[in-house]
C-alpha cells in the first residue's frame, strides 16, 4: 500500500506544478459556465413553469460542473498510459512487483485531484459574487452539503474506475481511438455532462438513474442544490458503492486476463 501512496503523492505534486495551465483553464471554464447559464436562462424565460430544475439549481449545477471538471469528465485521460500500451513499454510496468491496476488507479486519482484543486476554489469563490441568477449559492442544509461531499468522493472514484476500463480495453485493440471515443461520448451524455439529466425525457432517465452514469456527477451536483431528497441521496450513495465495486472487479479481471496474453513487439 505504501508504494501506491508514493505513486499518488508523486503524481499529485507533479500535477500541482502546472499553475499557468490551470489559470488558463479557469478562464476557459468561466466562459463556458456563462455561456451555459445564459443558454438555459433563454429557455427558462420562454416557459419557466414546466422546467424540472429552477434557475438557481441550474446555476449551481453549472458552476459545480465547471469547478470540478477534472474530477468528473471522462474525456480527461492519461495519454501516457495509452502510449505505454501502444509502444509496448507497458512491459516495464509489468516488471515492477506491483499491481498494475492499483498503480494506474492511484496515478489517475492523483492527476485528476491535483488539477481540480488548482481550478476549483478560484471558480467557486468568484461565482459566489456574481449577480443573482448567475451566482453560486450555499446549500439549503448541512445534510445536503454532507451528502454532497460523500457523493463527490464516491462519484470521483467511480469515474476513475470507468476510465480504467478504457485503458484496459486498449490492450485488446490496435488503436485506442475508437473505444476511447465511444466510451467517452457515452459517459459524457448519460452522466449529465452535456445536459442535466432532469432535462432529458423521463423514459430514458428512469433507466439512467440506476446505471453508473446516473450517480457520477448528477448525484452530487443535485444533492448540493437540494434537487434530490436526503432519502434518495442515501440510496444513490449505496448505488455508487455498488457500481464502484462492480467496475473495479471487472477492470481487475480484464487486466489480469490481458497481461497473461499480452505480446510486446520490438526490441
Amino acid at each position: 500500500m505504501r508504494a501506491y501512496i508514493s505513486f499518488f503523492r508523486i503524481r499529485f505534486i507533479n500535477g500541482l506544478q502546472y499553475r499557468v495551465a490551470a489559470y488558463a483553464g479557469v478562464a476557459t471554464q468561466f466562459a463556458w459556465g456563462f455561456m451555459y447559464i445564459m443558454l438555459y436562462r433563454a429557455f427558462y424565460e420562454s416557459n419557466p413553469s414546466k422546467m424540472p430544475m429552477s434557475l438557481n439549481e441550474i446555476s449551481n449545477y453549472i458552476w459545480l460542473q465547471q469547478s470540478l471538471l477534472m474530477l468528473f469528465m471522462t474525456w480527461f485521460l492519461d495519454n501516457e498510459i495509452f502510449e505505454l500500451i501502444r509502444s509496448g513499454n507497458v512491459a516495464y510496468e509489468l516488471c515492477r512487483p506491483l499491481d498494475i491496476y492499483k498503480m494506474w488507479f492511484a496515478k489517475n486519482c492523483a492527476t485528476r485531484l491535483s488539477k481540480a484543486i488548482l481550478r476549483c476554489f478560484p471558480i467557486i469563490l468568484i461565482a459566489f459574487f456574481l449577480p443573482n441568477g448567475y451566482n453560486f449559492t450555499i446549500p439549503k442544509s448541512s445534510k445536503d452539503f454532507t451528502l454532497f461531499i460523500v457523493a463527490t468522493i464516491l462519484g470521483f472514484l467511480l469515474v476513475v474506475a470507468y476510465c480504467m476500463l478504457i485503458y484496459i480495453f486498449t490492450f485488446y485493440t490496435v488503436s485506442e481511438v475508437g473505444i476511447r471515443m465511444i466510451m467517452v461520448m457515452l459517459a459524457d451524455f448519460l452522466s449529465g455532462g452535456l445536459v442535466p439529466l432532469p432535462l432529458l425525457p423521463d423514459w430514458i432517465t428512469k433507466y439512467i438513474y440506476y446505471s453508473p452514469f446516473g450517480v457520477m456527477q448528477n448525484l452530487p451536483f443535485r444533492l448540493y442544490s437540494g434537487g434530490i431528497s436526503v432519502h434518495d441521496g442515501l440510496n444513490g450513495i449505496v448505488l455508487q458503492v455498488f457500481w464502484i465495486i462492480v467496475l473495479v472487479m471487472f477492470g481487475k479481471l480484464l487486466v489480469n486476463k490481458a497481461i497473461k496474453k499480452v505480446v510486446v513487439q520490438g526490441g
